[in-house]
């Protein structure tokens, strides 16, 4: 057993100084005999959140799992400590056994239609009346959360469509809720969002669809929003790539150039959102603070932004924060995040289950 830490500083978000002290993993507000004292004077934040996040996904495709480890230190070592891998080709669970990487909640395999996603990466149904089936296995393969391929290019459409039918969206989400999971889906058009939200989907991926109407939908029904700002930013490069297909090109072009407002829309409006980055593919890890940034950008206050890649994160994630009894995840700055974000690149502390990561 180790001795126990103590950490001195302005605790946040309550704002207010204080001290804690760490002992077996979690945090305690009374003092323990003995606690070295590990920080005093500055900031301290609970552990950040990538609330979108790929581990085990390179550019290439799927990766090793030394590789999905390494990938997860990238992440750790800028504050994040709670990852929500948002789908994964490999099996990471003994990346969940290491008490030096960050905790991963897994959404398991993306449930998708042949040629209807990025190639390796997903299970593909061949008939979508395999949908609740696929879902009650990912279900009890995965954390919590299961994942669906939303929509993607038809290439005989030659432009975004939805992948599944309401009736059997319907009946997969039931059949997650049944098993105790939620349920999510990337979504870039405006024509899957319908279907998904009426049949009661938890979480939306990317969301540049979203129209008045849905974001209207999404606030009375307190549906998430995961917006991965920093993925849309690609959203030029792959309308240019298209030239197979223009209608998707600009499709694309359209739903980026909009992309700002449409978030703006969905936080104005009251809809939970929080920060994700999308890494793994096309997006390097440890780029959670971009996101953030990105957040503060299209409206949230500074502290929004950082209660959407921390605290707010971890409550919507059933992770505690810094209260007493909570795991010992936190990150410790000497200037304040709140007044700028820029912060937020320079932990001087960062303690990962109870132990300082050096």
């Amino acid at each position: 057993m180790s001795a126990p830490l103590h950490l001195r500083g302005v605790l946040l978000p309550e704002g207010e100084a204080g001290e804690l002290w760490i002992g077996d993993g979690l945090i305690s507000r009374a003092p323990l005999p003995g606690a070295t004292t590990v920080f005093d004077g500055g900031y301290l934040l609970p552990g950040l959140v990538d609330a979108h996040c790929h581990v085990g996904i390179g550019p290439n495709g799927p990766v090793d799992l030394e590789v999905a480890a390494q990938q997860a230190e990238t992440d750790r070592d800028a504050g994040t400590l709670l990852i929500r891998d948002c789908g994964a080709p490999i099996d990471t669970r003994p990346l969940q056994e290491r008490a030096d990487l960050p905790r991963i909640i897994r959404a398991g395999r993306h449930l998708a239609k042949p040629k209807r996603y990025i190639p390796y990466l997903a299970d593909q149904l061949e008939h979508e009346s395999q949908l609740p089936a696929a879902v009650a296995e990912q279900a009890a393969y995965g954390d919590g959360w299961v994942k669906l391929v939303g929509d993607w290019i038809d290439r005989a459409a030659g432009d975004l469509t939805p992948l599944w039918s309401a009736d059997v969206l319907a009946e997969a989400i039931a059949v997650a809720h049944e098993h105790g999971a939620r349920v999510t889906a990337h979504v870039f058009g405006e024509d899957a969002l319908p279907g998904l939200l009426a049949a009661g989907i938890d979480c939306i991926e990317h969301g540049t669809g979203l129209t008045d109407d849905t974001v209207e939908l999404m606030a009375r029904h307190g549906t998430a929003l995961v917006p991965t700002l920093v993925n849309i930013e690609n959203f030029p490069s792959f309308a240019a790539a298209a030239t197979k297909y223009p209608d998707y090109a600009s499709h694309m072009t359209a739903l980026y150039d909009r992309g700002d407002a449409t978030v703006a829309k969905a936080v104005e409006a009251g809809v939970p959102v929080y920060a994700g980055t999308d890494a793994g593919g096309g997006i390097e890890h440890g780029v959670l603070v971009d996101e953030i940034r990105a957040l503060h950008r299209v409206g949230m206050s500074a502290e929004q932004a950082l209660g959407a890649a921390s605290w707010a994160a971890r409550a919507w994630l059933g992770h505690g924060g810094l209260e007493h009894g909570a795991v010992a995840d936190l990150v410790c700055y000497d200037t304040d995040p709140r007044a700028d974000l820029g912060a937020l690149r320079h932990p001087r502390r960062i303690v990962l289950r109870g132990a300082v990561v050096t």
